[in-house]
């Protein structure tokens, strides 16, 4: 059985061969660049914990839906960056800005279509149907959750029941997908498995939740994020939504007057009062750690194996340690 250091090793090297030259280089330089530029890898080290949790014996091809998960991250990545018109990613020009638009389309459409490949070779005869169907519902719901993103920015509130069906399609979902064909791979049955993915989806709901909380109160130098970066945007989080439920007919009015002002240090104490103030900023946490407790209280209840499930606590108390 291997460590979690270890994983994290194997899945590093697998996606840096993802990386590596290529030719046509128009196509596939803006790909491996985009793998190259970082990242937890939490996707392919989840796939192989999902494996982890049912069998101790990694073969070889676990690494291929490993690399899937992980080249699918980096795909939407590419097309999210496009919509939002992002010129940076991880500190990069995103893909898009270092060569043009119509090449960070294409390059994002052959990585999609990889995928299907490295999924084939990860299965077995007999899990390929399966191993489909749950890598189709993810994506497409991966979709609805870019879709309902977009929305948002168009509306001028949100409730809070959106804003969760958002993130879980736009991020949870895909956390839990990478568990829940990790253990089809290893021969989980069907509701063994699906439950799996539902403790990734508590924890990708938490670590959402957990990463609006940090995008303004979280120490810039653990998170490696700018102060309020999500404030200067005028981006609508978890924060904005509480607060406007839990805040005063004054502080709500504050709170949208700020928000329509032009990004400054000064607006990004402002908001972040507010935050404080409303109890906004208590609450997210409070509900974030609520999704951490139902991950744990689902794999719990399953039939797996103890070596997976410690592997899979040390890595969600890994993530957790960033706000502390």
């Amino acid at each position: 059985m291997q460590t979690l250091r270890q994983i994290r090793q194997v899945v590093e090297e697998v996606v840096r061969g993802y990386a590596r030259p290529r030719s046509p280089e128009g196509l596939y330089g803006p790909a491996g660049y985009i793998m190259g530029l970082g990242g937890k890898r939490i996707r392919p080290v989840l796939c192989a914990l999902g494996y982890a949790l049912f069998d101790g014996r990694f073969p070889d091809r676990l690494w291929s839906a490993c690399l899937a998960m992980e080249v699918f991250h980096g795909f939407s990545l590419v097309h999210d960056d496009i919509m939002d018109e992002a010129p940076l990613r991880r500190g990069q020009p995103s893909v898009h800005v270092r060569w043009d638009v119509p090449t960070a389309i294409l390059a994002g459409d052959v990585m999609l279509i990889e995928v299907y490949d490295l999924l084939r070779r990860a299965c077995l005869p007999d899990q390929l149907d399966l191993v489909l169907q749950a890598f189709h519902r993810v994506a497409t719901s991966v979709c609805e959750g870019q879709a309902m993103d977009m929305a948002f920015e168009r509306e001028s509130a949100v409730a809070w029941d959106e804003y969760l069906s958002m993130i879980r399609g736009k991020t949870a979902v895909l956390l839990g997908g990478s568990l829940e064909i990790g253990a089809l791979l290893a021969g989980a049955d069907p509701l063994s498995a699906r439950e799996t993915g539902r403790v990734g989806e508590d924890l990708g709901l938490g670590f959402q939740l957990e990463d609006d909380w940090l995008d303004v109160f979280g120490d810039s130098e653990r998170t490696g994020k700018q102060p309020g970066g999500d404030i200067l945007r005028g981006k609508k989080t978890a924060l904005y939504i509480l607060a406007m439920l839990q805040g005063s007919t004054a502080q709500k009015n504050d709170l949208e007057t700020w928000f329509g002002r032009s990004p400054s240090d000064e607006k990004v104490r402002a908001v972040s009062a507010i935050y404080s103030e409303t109890g906004a900023a208590a609450a997210v946490l409070e509900r974030s750690e609520a999704f951490f407790r139902s991950a744990g209280d689902r794999l719990d209840r399953l039939p797996v194996r103890k070596e997976g499930c410690d592997l899979l606590r040390e890595l969600t108390i890994a993530l957790q340690g960033r706000k502390a």
